[in-house]
């Protein structure tokens, strides 16, 4: 009997760690759909990248307040994890505090990781009050209705209750170190569970009913951990982990660098080579005939649906973006959420028939208007606000040049544009021997 609880423990495991990996895959399969795109180039510098954006968090300090609150809740995920191992031992093998043959450091460790719990909880204290009572106006757009709000609550929710759980655990513990119940070895040292949670559960003086207390504690913060894990594939706090691949992927060239569509630019330079034969038929390639610009998330390279994945919903490129700021409707976050729902939904698709069966939608129109693409200054504002590289100028340029270039959709304005420079060799309505008119009025 006394092993059923172990065994119970391990099947809860065996059973996250399963849900988790499946998902894994299932976003590693959705993220392969896109194009595949080469970005193994200067890994030194990708590896500066990452340690300096995801890891050192570089960018965040442009909001001091935020950065440091951000940073007591990303520390203390890390290390508070270390505790979480030690849970994960007992609960395999039937111990109790197991790497409390450290002694001392033991101690100092466990007092450590209460303070920065601590930290932790009143982060996300502060955190929902800038959403919900000082309600910063980012967090309060047109994109973060329904879901993505409540979905930022639920993280913040979760958390404060892990903390409490770690310190009415470590604060039952404690009691029932002093009351030298066997099994509770004395070991740990509970700087906050010592005078948050210890002196009520030491009101109680009944040993089973703080054992109990300590039990419950107990599994709620693995269980919670467990269900957290796998709560990440369908929150916005999935970047914890792709921050990482993400920030490594990164751009490396000039932000204000456009890239060139290989099948136009070939073509311009066998239209300039004084040797290529202006009447030789093209040589079509072999398969499905490209699509010039992105229709949906199949022509999008795997980076951009990588950062789709990665978006943390903070809303820095929408606050920087001048046409956001000016009321029109283009939101880079909302451009970032969208290619994401719609990659969600083909995945739904994938997984209902077995393989992706048109469903008569598209990225550009259902679920991104030529109206918010169109509002785009191209400043590149968007991406040097984003705490973690996410480029989502890359995904609008993409879609604009299928609105132009398969469509035939630009605004009026740019189509006469257009039209001038092929018919007069410049963007003016009149022939190149009427120019210098002007200066003869």
């Amino acid at each position: 009997m006394k092993y059923i609880p172990n065994l119970i423990f391990l099947l809860l495991m065996i059973g996250s760690i399963w849900f988790f990996t499946k998902n894994v895959k299932k976003l590693i399969r959705n993220i392969k759909l896109g194009k595949e795109i080469t970005r193994f180039d200067h890994p030194k510098e990708r590896w500066k990248t990452m340690i300096r954006v995801a890891l050192g968090q570089g960018k965040m300090g442009v909001r001091p307040i935020p950065a440091i609150l951000h940073t007591f809740v990303y520390v203390g995920f890390v290390l508070i994890n270390v505790e979480v191992l030690e849970i994960l031992i007992d609960g395999v093998f039937g111990t109790h505090r197991v790497l409390s043959f450290l002694g001392s450091f033991y101690n100092l460790m466990i007092g450590f990781f209460e303070i920065l719990a601590f930290l932790v909880m009143i982060s996300c204290i502060v955190f929902w009050c800038r959403r919900n009572i000082v309600k910063i106006a980012r967090f309060w757009k047109p994109e973060m209705k329904g879901w993505p709000k409540e979905d930022a609550n639920y993280i913040l929710y979760m958390e404060v209750a892990f903390m409490m759980a770690l310190f009415t655990m470590n604060g039952a513990d404690q009691v029932l170190q002093q009351m030298n119940v066997p099994h509770y070895t004395h070991a740990g040292s509970f700087p906050i569970s010592s005078w948050l949670t210890a002196p009520v559960i030491r009101q109680f003086n009944d040993t089973t009913f703080i054992y109990i207390v300590e039990r419950t504690a107990w599994w709620f913060h693995i269980i919670g951990i467990f269900f957290f894990l796998n709560y990440l594939y369908y929150s916005k706090h999935l970047h914890i982990i792709l921050a990482f691949p993400n920030t490594w992927f990164s751009k490396l060239e000039p932000k204000a660098e456009f890239n060139n569509l290989k099948s136009v630019t070939d073509e311009v330079k066998m239209m300039m080579d004084p040797n290529a034969d202006p009447y030789a038929t093209p040589t079509e390639p072999q398969g499905e005939a490209e699509t010039f610009g992105a229709k949906d998330v199949f022509d999008l390279n795997q980076i951009q649906l990588l950062n789709a994945y990665t978006c943390t919903e903070c809303g820095r490129c929408s606050s920087e973006c001048p046409a956001n700021i000016t009321g029109k409707k283009l939101s880079p976050r909302k451009i970032m959420m969208d290619t994401r729902d719609r990659l969600e939904t083909i995945s739904k698709n994938i997984d209902l028939n077995g393989k992706y069966v048109d469903d008569g939608k598209t990225l550009v129109n259902d679920y991104i208007t030529p109206e918010e693409l169109w509002a785009c200054t191209s400043c590149n504002a968007c991406t040097q606000a984003c705490p973690i590289n996410i480029d989502p100028l890359s995904i609008i340029i993409d879609l604009r040049r299928y609105l132009v270039m398969e469509q035939s959709a630009a605004p009026q304005e740019l189509n006469m544009m257009m039209s001038n420079v092929e018919n007069n060799g410049a963007p003016w309505q009149f022939n190149n021997a009427d120019r210098l008119n002007w200066a003869n009025d």
